[in-house]
C-alpha cells in the first residue's frame, strides 16, 4: 500500500475505535504506531513512540495546564466559588428571569477558576436548579439554562481547551485567553439577553425574584471577593506583563492556597484532595495530548495532510466556505466526544488547511472552542445535558433539550457573527 493509503485507512480505523469507546489516548497512539510501521518500518515507529511523549511533556508551557487545574480544584474544595450564585442573585435576581441570569453569570464566575464546561454545569447545577424550583421556574428552562451556561467555561480563561490549543497550533496562549474573554463575555450578554426575553414573552415560567436591599446585595459580595481578589491579580498580571500566560498557572494556584490560608478553609483534606484531582486531570489530558502529537507525526509522514488539503481545498473554494463546512463538523463531533479529546483529535488534520485557506489560527481557535461548547448541548447526545440531567433528580432529556434551544439559536447567531468578523486576531 502506498502511505496515502496507509494514512486514509489510519485515518477511518481511528474513528472505528473511537466509535467502540476505545479511549481517545489509546486510539491515537495505537493507529500512529501501527500506520508508520506499515508505511515505513517498526524502528521508525519506536523512534516516534520514544520522542514524542518526551518532546511535549518536556514544554515549558505545557506546565500552565496542571498549575491551573490545581488552581481551580483549590478553589473548589475551599470554597471560593461557593458565594458566587448567591451574590449574582442578590443583583439581578429582580430582573426578568432574575435567577436564570444568576446562575449563568455564576457560571460564567466559576469558569474563571475552572476552565472546564463539565465542572461548570455539574457544579453550577447542584446549586442553581433548586433555587429556581423554588422561584417557580419551568424545570426546561432551569436544567437548559445550566446546561448551556455550563459551556462558558471553555471560553473565560483559564480555558484548559485554549491553552492546548495555543500548545497545538504554536500561537500566543495570552491572545487566545483575551480573545476567549471578549467571545466568553459576549456569550453571558446574549444568554442573558435570551432569558429576559423569554421572561418578558413567558412571565409565569420564569418569574421575577423580589428586590434586595443594597445593604444586602453589598453583603453579598463579601463572599466573593477572594475569586474577585485571584481573578484581578492574574488578569493584572497577565495585561501588565508582570507574568506571562505559562507562569499564571503557578501563580493563580498560588494566590488560591494563600488565600484559602487566609480564610481558614484550607485544611489537609482540601489540599489532598485538589491534588489527587489535578494528577488524575493533568494525567488524562496528557495522555490524549501526547496521542494526538504521534498522531500529526503520522498524517504528516504518510502525506495524508497534503492529501485531504487539496481535496478540501477543491470541495470548499473559498475561507467562508470552509468555514461552514468545519462549524457543521464540529458541532456534529462534539456531541458524541468532549471538548479536549475532540479538539486535539482534530487539529493535526485541520489546522494545515486552516493555514493553507489564510484562516486567521487565534480566530480559529476561539471559534473551535465555541463550536465544541456548543456541541455539547446539541441533541441527541450533548454531554452537558446528561450532566444536568443527573443533578438535577432525572428531568427527561427532552425537556432539557427544549430548554437549551433557545440558547443554541442564540449561539448560532454569534458565532455567524464571529465568522464575518473573523479577522480579529490579526
Amino acid at each position: 500500500m502506498s502511505a496515502n493509503v496507509i494514512g486514509f485507512s489510519g485515518l477511518i480505523f481511528l474513528f472505528f475505535l473511537i466509535a467502540m469507546r476505545v479511549p481517545i489516548a489509546i486510539s491515537l497512539l495505537s493507529v500512529s504506531f501501527a500506520g508508520i510501521t506499515l508505511a515505513f518500518n517498526m524502528n521508525v515507529a519506536l523512534g516516534v513512540l520514544s520522542t514524542v511523549p518526551y518532546t511535549f511533556a518536556a514544554s515549558w508551557t505545557l506546565s500552565s495546564v496542571p498549575m491551573f487545574l490545581f488552581m481551580g480544584f483549590l478553589a473548589f474544595h475551599t470554597g471560593l466559588t461557593q458565594g458566587l450564585f448567591r451574590a449574582a442573585r442578590a443583583w439581578v435576581g429582580a430582573l426578568p428571569g432574575g435567577v436564570a441570569i444568576a446562575s449563568v453569570l455564576g457560571a460564567g464566575g466559576f469558569s474563571a477558576v475552572t476552565g472546564s464546561s463539565i465542572a461548570c454545569a455539574a457544579a453550577m447545577g447542584r446549586i442553581a436548579i433548586p433555587e429556581m424550583r423554588k422561584s417557580g421556574y419551568d424545570d426546561g428552562i432551569a436544567t437548559g439554562t445550566l446546561a448551556a451556561a455550563g459551556t462558558i467555561g471553555a471560553l473565560i480563561p483559564p480555558s484548559i481547551v485554549l491553552i492546548l490549543f495555543g500548545i497545538q497550533a504554536q500561537v500566543s496562549i495570552l491572545k487566545l485567553f483575551l480573545y476567549g474573554f471578549y467571545i466568553g463575555v459576549a456569550t453571558l450578554v446574549i444568554y442573558s439577553t435570551v432569558i429576559i426575553g423569554l421572561a418578558l414573552l413567558r412571565p409565569h415560567l420564569l418569574p421575577r425574584g423580589p428586590v434586595v436591599p443594597l445593604s444586602e446585595r453589598f453583603r453579598a459580595l463579601v463572599d466573593v471577593w477572594p475569586l474577585l481578589l485571584l481573578v484581578v491579580g492574574i488578569f493584572g498580571g497577565l495585561l501588565t506583563g508582570v507574568f506571562t500566560a505559562t507562569e499564571a498557572g503557578g501563580v493563580g494556584a498560588l494566590l488560591t492556597a494563600l488565600i484559602g490560608f487566609a480564610r481558614r478553609t484550607l485544611s489537609y483534606e482540601a489540599f489532598r484532595s485538589s491534588v489527587m484531582d489535578t494528577l488524575l486531570g493533568a494525567g488524562s489530558l496528557f495522555f490524549v495530548a501526547i496521542g494526538a502529537n504521534a498522531f500529526t507525526r503520522f498524517v504528516a509522514l504518510t502525506g495524508l495532510t497534503n492529501a485531504m488539503n487539496d481535496w478540501i481545498i477543491a470541495l470548499a473554494p473559498s475561507a467562508f466556505v470552509l468555514l461552514l463546512l468545519i462549524i457543521v463538523f464540529y458541532l456534529i463531533i462534539g456531541m458524541f466526544l468532549e471538548p479536549v479529546g475532540a479538539m486535539l483529535l482534530t487539529l493535526p488534520l485541520l489546522l494545515p488547511i486552516v493555514h493553507s485557506a489564510g484562516i486567521d489560527t487565534i480566530f480559529f481557535g476561539i471559534l473551535v472552542a465555541k463550536l465544541l461548547e456548543m456541541g455539547m448541548i446539541t441533541p441527541p447526545v450533548g454531554l452537558n445535558v446528561f450532566v444536568i440531567q443527573s443533578v438535577s433528580d432525572n428531568v427527561p432529556l427532552e425537556k432539557i433539550f427544549r430548554g437549551v434551544t433557545w440558547f443554541l439559536c442564540a449561539d448560532l447567531v454569534l458565532v455567524i457573527v464571529m465568522v464575518f468578523l473573523r479577522n480579529f486576531g490579526t
